[in-house]
């Protein structure tokens, strides 16, 4: 219930699936390229999800975005400020979204386990239309 008077307080219109998921995407490939320039990701197949913890703890933390939202026109904010949410959050926030699976449950506000857990939500950089 709090949260969706912060929600209503701040006005917040949660980033469209589609680019959520692109950045994500992307995101990924990158980790992949990065891991596989360090070592052999097969051999070694805990490098890219720990560089991608890392790059989000990282870039959401000090910038609120990552590579792949800045190309896709999103950023993570805190529900409550609208602001960077900060490393610790951010790293618990990639933590929580190792499973994927914690992505792929949202709720009315379209914040997944991993948003709830951070206290955050993505949003499109862009204005909303009026």
């Amino acid at each position: 219930m709090f949260s969706w008077v912060v929600w209503a307080a701040v006005e917040l219109t949660p980033a469209p699936l589609a680019r959520r998921f692109g950045a994500l995407l992307i995101d990924w490939l990158l980790c992949l390229l990065i891991a596989g320039a360090i070592a052999d990701p097969v051999r070694e197949p805990w490098i890219a999800p720990g560089i991608l913890v890392v790059e989000y703890a990282l870039f959401l933390g000090f910038f609120g975005q990552t590579v792949g939202m800045k190309l896709m026109r999103i950023r993570v904010v805190s529900i409550v400020t609208g602001g960077v949410i900060g490393v610790p959050r951010a790293l618990l926030r990639g933590i929580v979204l190792l499973p994927l699976v914690t992505a792929l449950i949202l709720d009315r506000q379209q914040r997944g386990l991993h948003d709830k857990a951070a206290g955050s939500i993505v949003v499109p950089t862009e204005p909303t239309p009026q």
